[in-house]
């Protein structure tokens, strides 16, 4: 075998972009020559999947904007406990699923094999994962609504039925993007903001102020998009070689459990202001959650930076180009300190300026300021550990967040007498610690590459 050869036999192989945040995953796939592919500027659909994003993440700032004008600040903070609960739990079971999806739907496709098997073997599996998060929402359906949901019932059946509702809406993308629908993909991720928006827009145009109706609509928009998505015909595959588990989850377990760690740190914030702060009025939580959604602007510019680099580090991983993955790993951090800086010194100058403009304020200065500098750390972060998981670190990127999950609860309880505070510096302890571990994981991984190559 040739050179050429084995690097596309390589790149095959290896056609996946992973990536968790707040929100949901990116996978971009296909078979690239590296002699040309390695230096393309942007992988196929990122353009297109970035525009989804963008609308998506726009329509959460619409959504909680119009959500607090019909509910108030303190009608709404059952939604902002749903959301945060829904965006913790969801990325670290589905996202996972999509991923391994997605690289298996390529790699098949790739090599002219038919995709079906894979996903009548992950299927089981996402709806084993279903039943168990619906079955512990039912265990613990009273301390929810209770500790999190301000005594409303129909808030934690939301919460189950939006558990059901993202495992197909999850297993779609990760087809489509395995496929290289792209278009699909985006429209996906779109509608998710979008349709929230029109609803709510609605409930608020007939004077609707109850709680329950908008939590529904919540949870059953994910679910009405991969029932569209399937029904569309652009998700039809054709019978294949059977799949095995070793074609599908050779790190699944591992995968889960990072990016459920990651998943709920960067969603701990607002709900841990509510667990700890016993009898703190409902409005300051969804003023928290209101600095927390604007302090994380620069996670959709970092997401689209994750999309235009990540494929490269995976296929030079795999090439053991480690020269070429140095530089693009050095151009990944620029560009997300960058970003980072942007986000922290926009935050300190007119965080509560548009704080108030957007939601009637309520946080100081210090607090958007800190929310945001955690948020580029955590970017820091998740840039180190994506470059791991390229190099099949898929055991230290779990270990990595998992302590630092562990860091930010043994700072959220001991830190401070200030509530606001203590989670706040438990937000930047715990990116902190995740990051000094990845780097440290990183800076392994290229001393070995010297180490080999002088000997």
């Amino acid at each position: 075998m040739t050179a050429k050869a084995a690097g596309q036999v390589a790149s095959a192989r290896l056609a996946l972009v992973t990536r968790s945040a707040s929100d949901g995953g990116i996978s971009t796939s296909g078979a690239v020559d590296p002699s040309t592919g390695l230096r393309t500027a942007l992988p196929s659909g990122s353009l297109t999947i970035g525009t989804g994003l963008l609308i998506g993440g726009l329509s959460i700032y619409v959504f909680f904007r119009l959500g607090q004008e019909a509910l108030g600040q303190d009608g709404f903070k059952p939604i902002v406990s749903l959301w945060f609960v829904m965006f913790a739990l969801v990325p670290g079971f589905f996202l996972p699923l999509e991923q391994e999806v997605s690289r298996a739907v390529a790699h098949r496709r790739a090599l002219g094999d038919g995709v079906r098997p894979v996903v009548h073997k992950v299927a089981p599996v996402a709806a084993v994962i279903t039943v168990a998060l619906a079955v512990a929402v039912l265990i613990g359906r009273n301390r929810l609504t209770s500790d999190l949901f301000e005594g409303s019932a129909v808030v934690t059946v939301a919460l189950a039925v939006a558990l059901v509702g993202y495992a197909p809406f999850h297993i779609a993308r990760g087809i489509c993007s395995g496929l290289g629908h792209f278009r699909v993909y985006s429209t996906m991720i779109a509608l998710d903001g979008l349709l929230r928006v029109v609803a709510c827009a609605v409930f608020l145009g007939i004077g609707l102020d109850r709680v329950g109706p908008y939590a529904l609509m919540v949870a059953v928009v994910p679910l009405l998009i991969a029932l569209a998505a399937f029904a569309s015909g652009r998700l039809r595959t054709e019978t294949g070689s059977p799949a095995s588990w070793g074609e599908l989850a050779p790190n699944l377990g591992w995968l889960l459990l990072g990016t459920l760690c990651s998943g709920a740190l960067i969603n701990a914030g607002p709900l841990t202001v509510d667990l700890l702060g016993d009898g703190t009025a409902p409005e300051l939580v969804t003023r928290f959650a209101n600095a927390v959604l604007l302090a994380r602007v620069p996670l959709f510019l970092f997401q689209a930076v994750q999309a235009a680099m990540l494929p490269r580090l995976a296929k030079l991983a795999a090439l053991g180009d480690s020269h070429e993955f140095r530089d693009v790993l050095r151009k990944l951090f620029v560009l997300v300190g960058g970003v980072g800086v942007v986000g922290v010194v926009g935050a300190f100058l007119a965080g509560p300026w548009a704080l108030e403009l957007v939601y009637e304020g309520g946080i100081d200065r210090r607090t958007i300021t800190l929310l945001a500098f955690a948020s580029a750390v955590y970017m820091l972060a998740q840039a180190c550990a994506q470059s791991v998981l390229a190099m099949s670190g898929h055991v230290l990127v779990a270990v990595g967040w998992v302590a630092s999950f562990g860091a930010f609860v043994v700072v959220a309880v001991w830190s401070s007498d200030a509530l606001f505070l203590r989670v706040e510096l438990a937000l930047i302890a715990s990116s902190l610690v995740a990051f000094a571990i990845f780097a440290s994981a990183l800076r392994s991984y290229f001393a070995r590459l010297a180490s080999r190559s002088r000997s």
